[in-house]
């Protein structure tokens, strides 16, 4: 169990059923007595936020959300396929979960993957990958500015703005949560 002064940013609880994650909070005192909590809850089955309040002596259960390291294997019409790094189970989940992130994934990339209630409820991806760039138009004379921008195509056929700079053949590194253009990989 906890209580309202165990809540921290991305402490995990279970509110009806379902695991939230503690996003903000501000703890305030009130006059005389106790103090109230308010926060930012993200659902971390349909990603949704909630605003909650908590008092003074409320009991929160924790949530029981486990991490394993998976792999991923293959993608098949709507659902990723990945293995489990310690037992070899597969298991997949549908490419909505992911959004626009599954389209970093290549056969072999390790991730990380959130169980609850046994059941796979998110598939974090590393922060930054390194990914090759396979297609990327020539720079046009006089398009020398820095700040230019143009489209390339990942060895996974995702597509980002990228540097004039970077040609075909390159790899680049790719911040997974925003699915932008870092920096070149370091070979």
């Amino acid at each position: 169990m906890l209580s309202i002064t165990d809540l921290k940013k991305d402490t995990l609880l279970q509110l009806d059923g379902t695991p939230y994650k503690v996003v903000e909070y501000a703890q305030k005192q009130m006059g005389r007595g106790g103090s109230i909590v308010n926060t930012k809850l993200k659902n971390l089955i349909d990603g949704s936020v909630l605003q909650k309040t908590f008092k003074g002596n409320d009991k929160l259960d924790e949530a029981d959300v486990s991490n394993t390291r998976a792999q991923f294997l293959y993608a098949a019409g709507d659902q990723l396929h990945f293995m489990d790094e310690e037992n070899y189970e597969q298991f997949s989940i549908d490419v909505s979960l992911l959004g626009r992130a599954s389209q970093l994934l290549k056969e072999g990339q390790s991730v990380t993957a959130q169980w609850f209630n046994a059941n796979v409820i998110n598939v974090e991806l590393p922060t930054k990958i390194a990914l090759k760039v396979i297609e990327a138009p020539e720079v046009t004379k006089g398009d020398t500015q820095s700040t230019v921008m143009k489209n390339v195509t990942l060895e996974t056929n995702a597509k980002l703005q990228a540097p004039i700079f970077i040609k075909a053949g390159e790899t680049v590194v790719v911040d997974t949560r925003t699915i932008s253009y870092v920096e070149r990989a370091k070979s």
